[in-house]
């Protein structure tokens, strides 16, 4: 089993924050959820150089346990974000 973050980006038709519990709570309930939450503001920090701006895109992240990256774009399904048309990017978070 890998770990998966599931970032989701600040461009949904819609928002509708009332799916978000019934969606979370069906991940749990399948053991798959490894937590999540919105992405606030920050700023980008870089020791020698000047920083590149904040990556200002993304609105909100949830890990998840799967198998495959397929299994992992499965759980996209319910998603309130992805629902809205918003976009999902899905990165596997490898072990080293």
């Amino acid at each position: 089993m890998a770990d998966y973050i599931l970032l989701m980006h600040d461009d949904a038709l819609t928002d509708d924050p009332s799916g978000w519990d019934a969606y979370l709570q069906t991940l749990k309930q399948n053991g798959v959820f490894e937590g999540g939450s919105a992405i606030g503001t920050g700023i980008c920090m870089r020791k020698a150089a000047a920083a590149p701006e904040i990556t200002k895109h993304l609105a909100g992240y949830i890990r998840v346990a799967a198998t495959t990256i397929e299994e992992a774009k499965s759980f996209l399904s319910g998603n309130p974000h992805f629902e809205a048309g918003g976009t999902a990017e899905i990165r596997e978070l490898p072990r080293t």
